[in-house]
């Protein structure tokens, strides 16, 4: 945080799968030592099944449906405003793990393509 309390970045750790337990499942472990930063000043928290009403009364240029789900292109989480991305209950309502993950992906991809211009 800054000298106001505002948030200038967040720290993070890369992960990767652990070895089977008992019932097969892999869990992520932390890799030691692959801590670092990532500088920003917006952290927007992804909890619940529906969208967050502040978010589209806050954000100017951001456009939402009906619903007041965000408006986002289904193949990259695109949402009209630039640089912006969305995907999961935000955008859909309620429904299920499987779709929120796969908007993630769409998300990362968007993302990706935009930082590699």
């Amino acid at each position: 945080m800054d000298e106001n309390g505002w948030v200038k970045g967040m720290k993070v750790i890369k992960m990767e799968l652990g070895e089977p337990d008992a019932s097969g499942r892999r869990r992520p472990v932390e890799i030691p030592g692959s801590e670092y930063e990532i500088e920003l000043d917006t952290v927007i928290m992804s909890l619940g099944t529906s969208p967050n009403p502040l978010i589209a009364s806050t954000t100017k240029g951001l456009e939402t449906n009906r619903r007041k789900c965000i408006v986002a292109e289904e193949e990259n989480g695109q949402t009209s405003k630039a640089a912006v991305f969305a995907g999961g209950d935000a955008v859909t309502g309620a429904a299920t793990v499987i779709l929120a993950m796969g908007a993630g992906k769409a998300g990362a991809k968007g993302i990706h393509e935009l930082l590699s211009k």
